[in-house]
């Protein structure tokens, strides 16, 4: 084996941690689960040490934040109280696991223009001041999740990415702005839309979604899925 390959060889063998983000109450049959847990499978492939993790939002929802979440995250640990502790104890976990992905794949149905309350919930819980963004007076806000990858599967009824549906997406907006304030810039996007058209259908929106994500992962290991 030349130098070239063995190169090659490590590259795909090289350990990645890869996060499966699901957020349809639609289980299996879920369009957009269907696309990302196939882009999962193709990373499996290309990195044969892959370990992956699943958080099913819509099987285990995070609770939406309340009072003891909001004083426990101003407050230092060892001044909060056992309920801001127990608020912020799931709150560190997900926040631990997007720590260690290397790619982390959103699986995301359009729910009345915007994202699941579900998901919303999540981005509520990882988006904090000191594990997730820094904060100074001088420079401000900066995310701390520099050198990952993120791919969005969005799924939707209609067709938002083009035409005169574009400006009621609240998906693809609104997740590479919330994903950018943490650090996490380098942002594909895979639809699975028009489901509910007839002249594409489910069918056609998910060969077109299947066809997008392997250009994706079609681009060399240097350019594509160097993290």
């Amino acid at each position: 084996m030349n130098d070239a390959a063995l190169k090659q060889n490590e590259k795909r063998t090289k350990m990645k941690n890869i996060l499966l983000i699901q957020s349809s109450p639609r289980g299996l049959e879920s369009y957009s689960q269907k696309v990302a847990r196939s882009i999962v499978s193709d990373l499996e492939e290309r990195y044969l040490d892959a370990k992956v993790v699943v958080r099913d939002l819509a099987q285990n929802p995070p609770p939406h934040v309340g009072e003891a979440f909001v004083g426990g995250i101003s407050t230092g640990p060892e001044q909060r109280t056992p309920e801001q502790t127990k608020a912020l104890a799931l709150s560190d976990v997900l926040i631990d696991e997007l720590l260690a992905a290397d790619v982390i794949v959103f699986a995301v149905p359009m729910h009345n223009f915007g994202l699941p309350s579900t998901l919303k919930a999540w981005i509520d819980h990882v988006v904090r001041v000191g594990r997730t963004v820094a904060y100074s007076s001088q420079k401000g806000p900066e995310g701390m999740l520099n050198g990952k990858r993120a791919i969005l599967v969005l799924a939707s009824g209609g067709v938002y990415s083009d035409g005169p549906a574009k400006p009621l997406d609240f998906q693809e907006p609104y997740l590479r702005a919330i994903l950018g304030f943490i650090g996490l810039t380098d942002v594909d996007v895979v639809r699975v839309e028009g489901i509910a058209r007839s002249e594409i259908g489910p069918e056609k929106a998910v060969a077109s979604a299947m066809a997008q994500s392997k250009e994706i992962l079609s681009r060399s290991p240097e350019t594509a899925l160097a993290l």
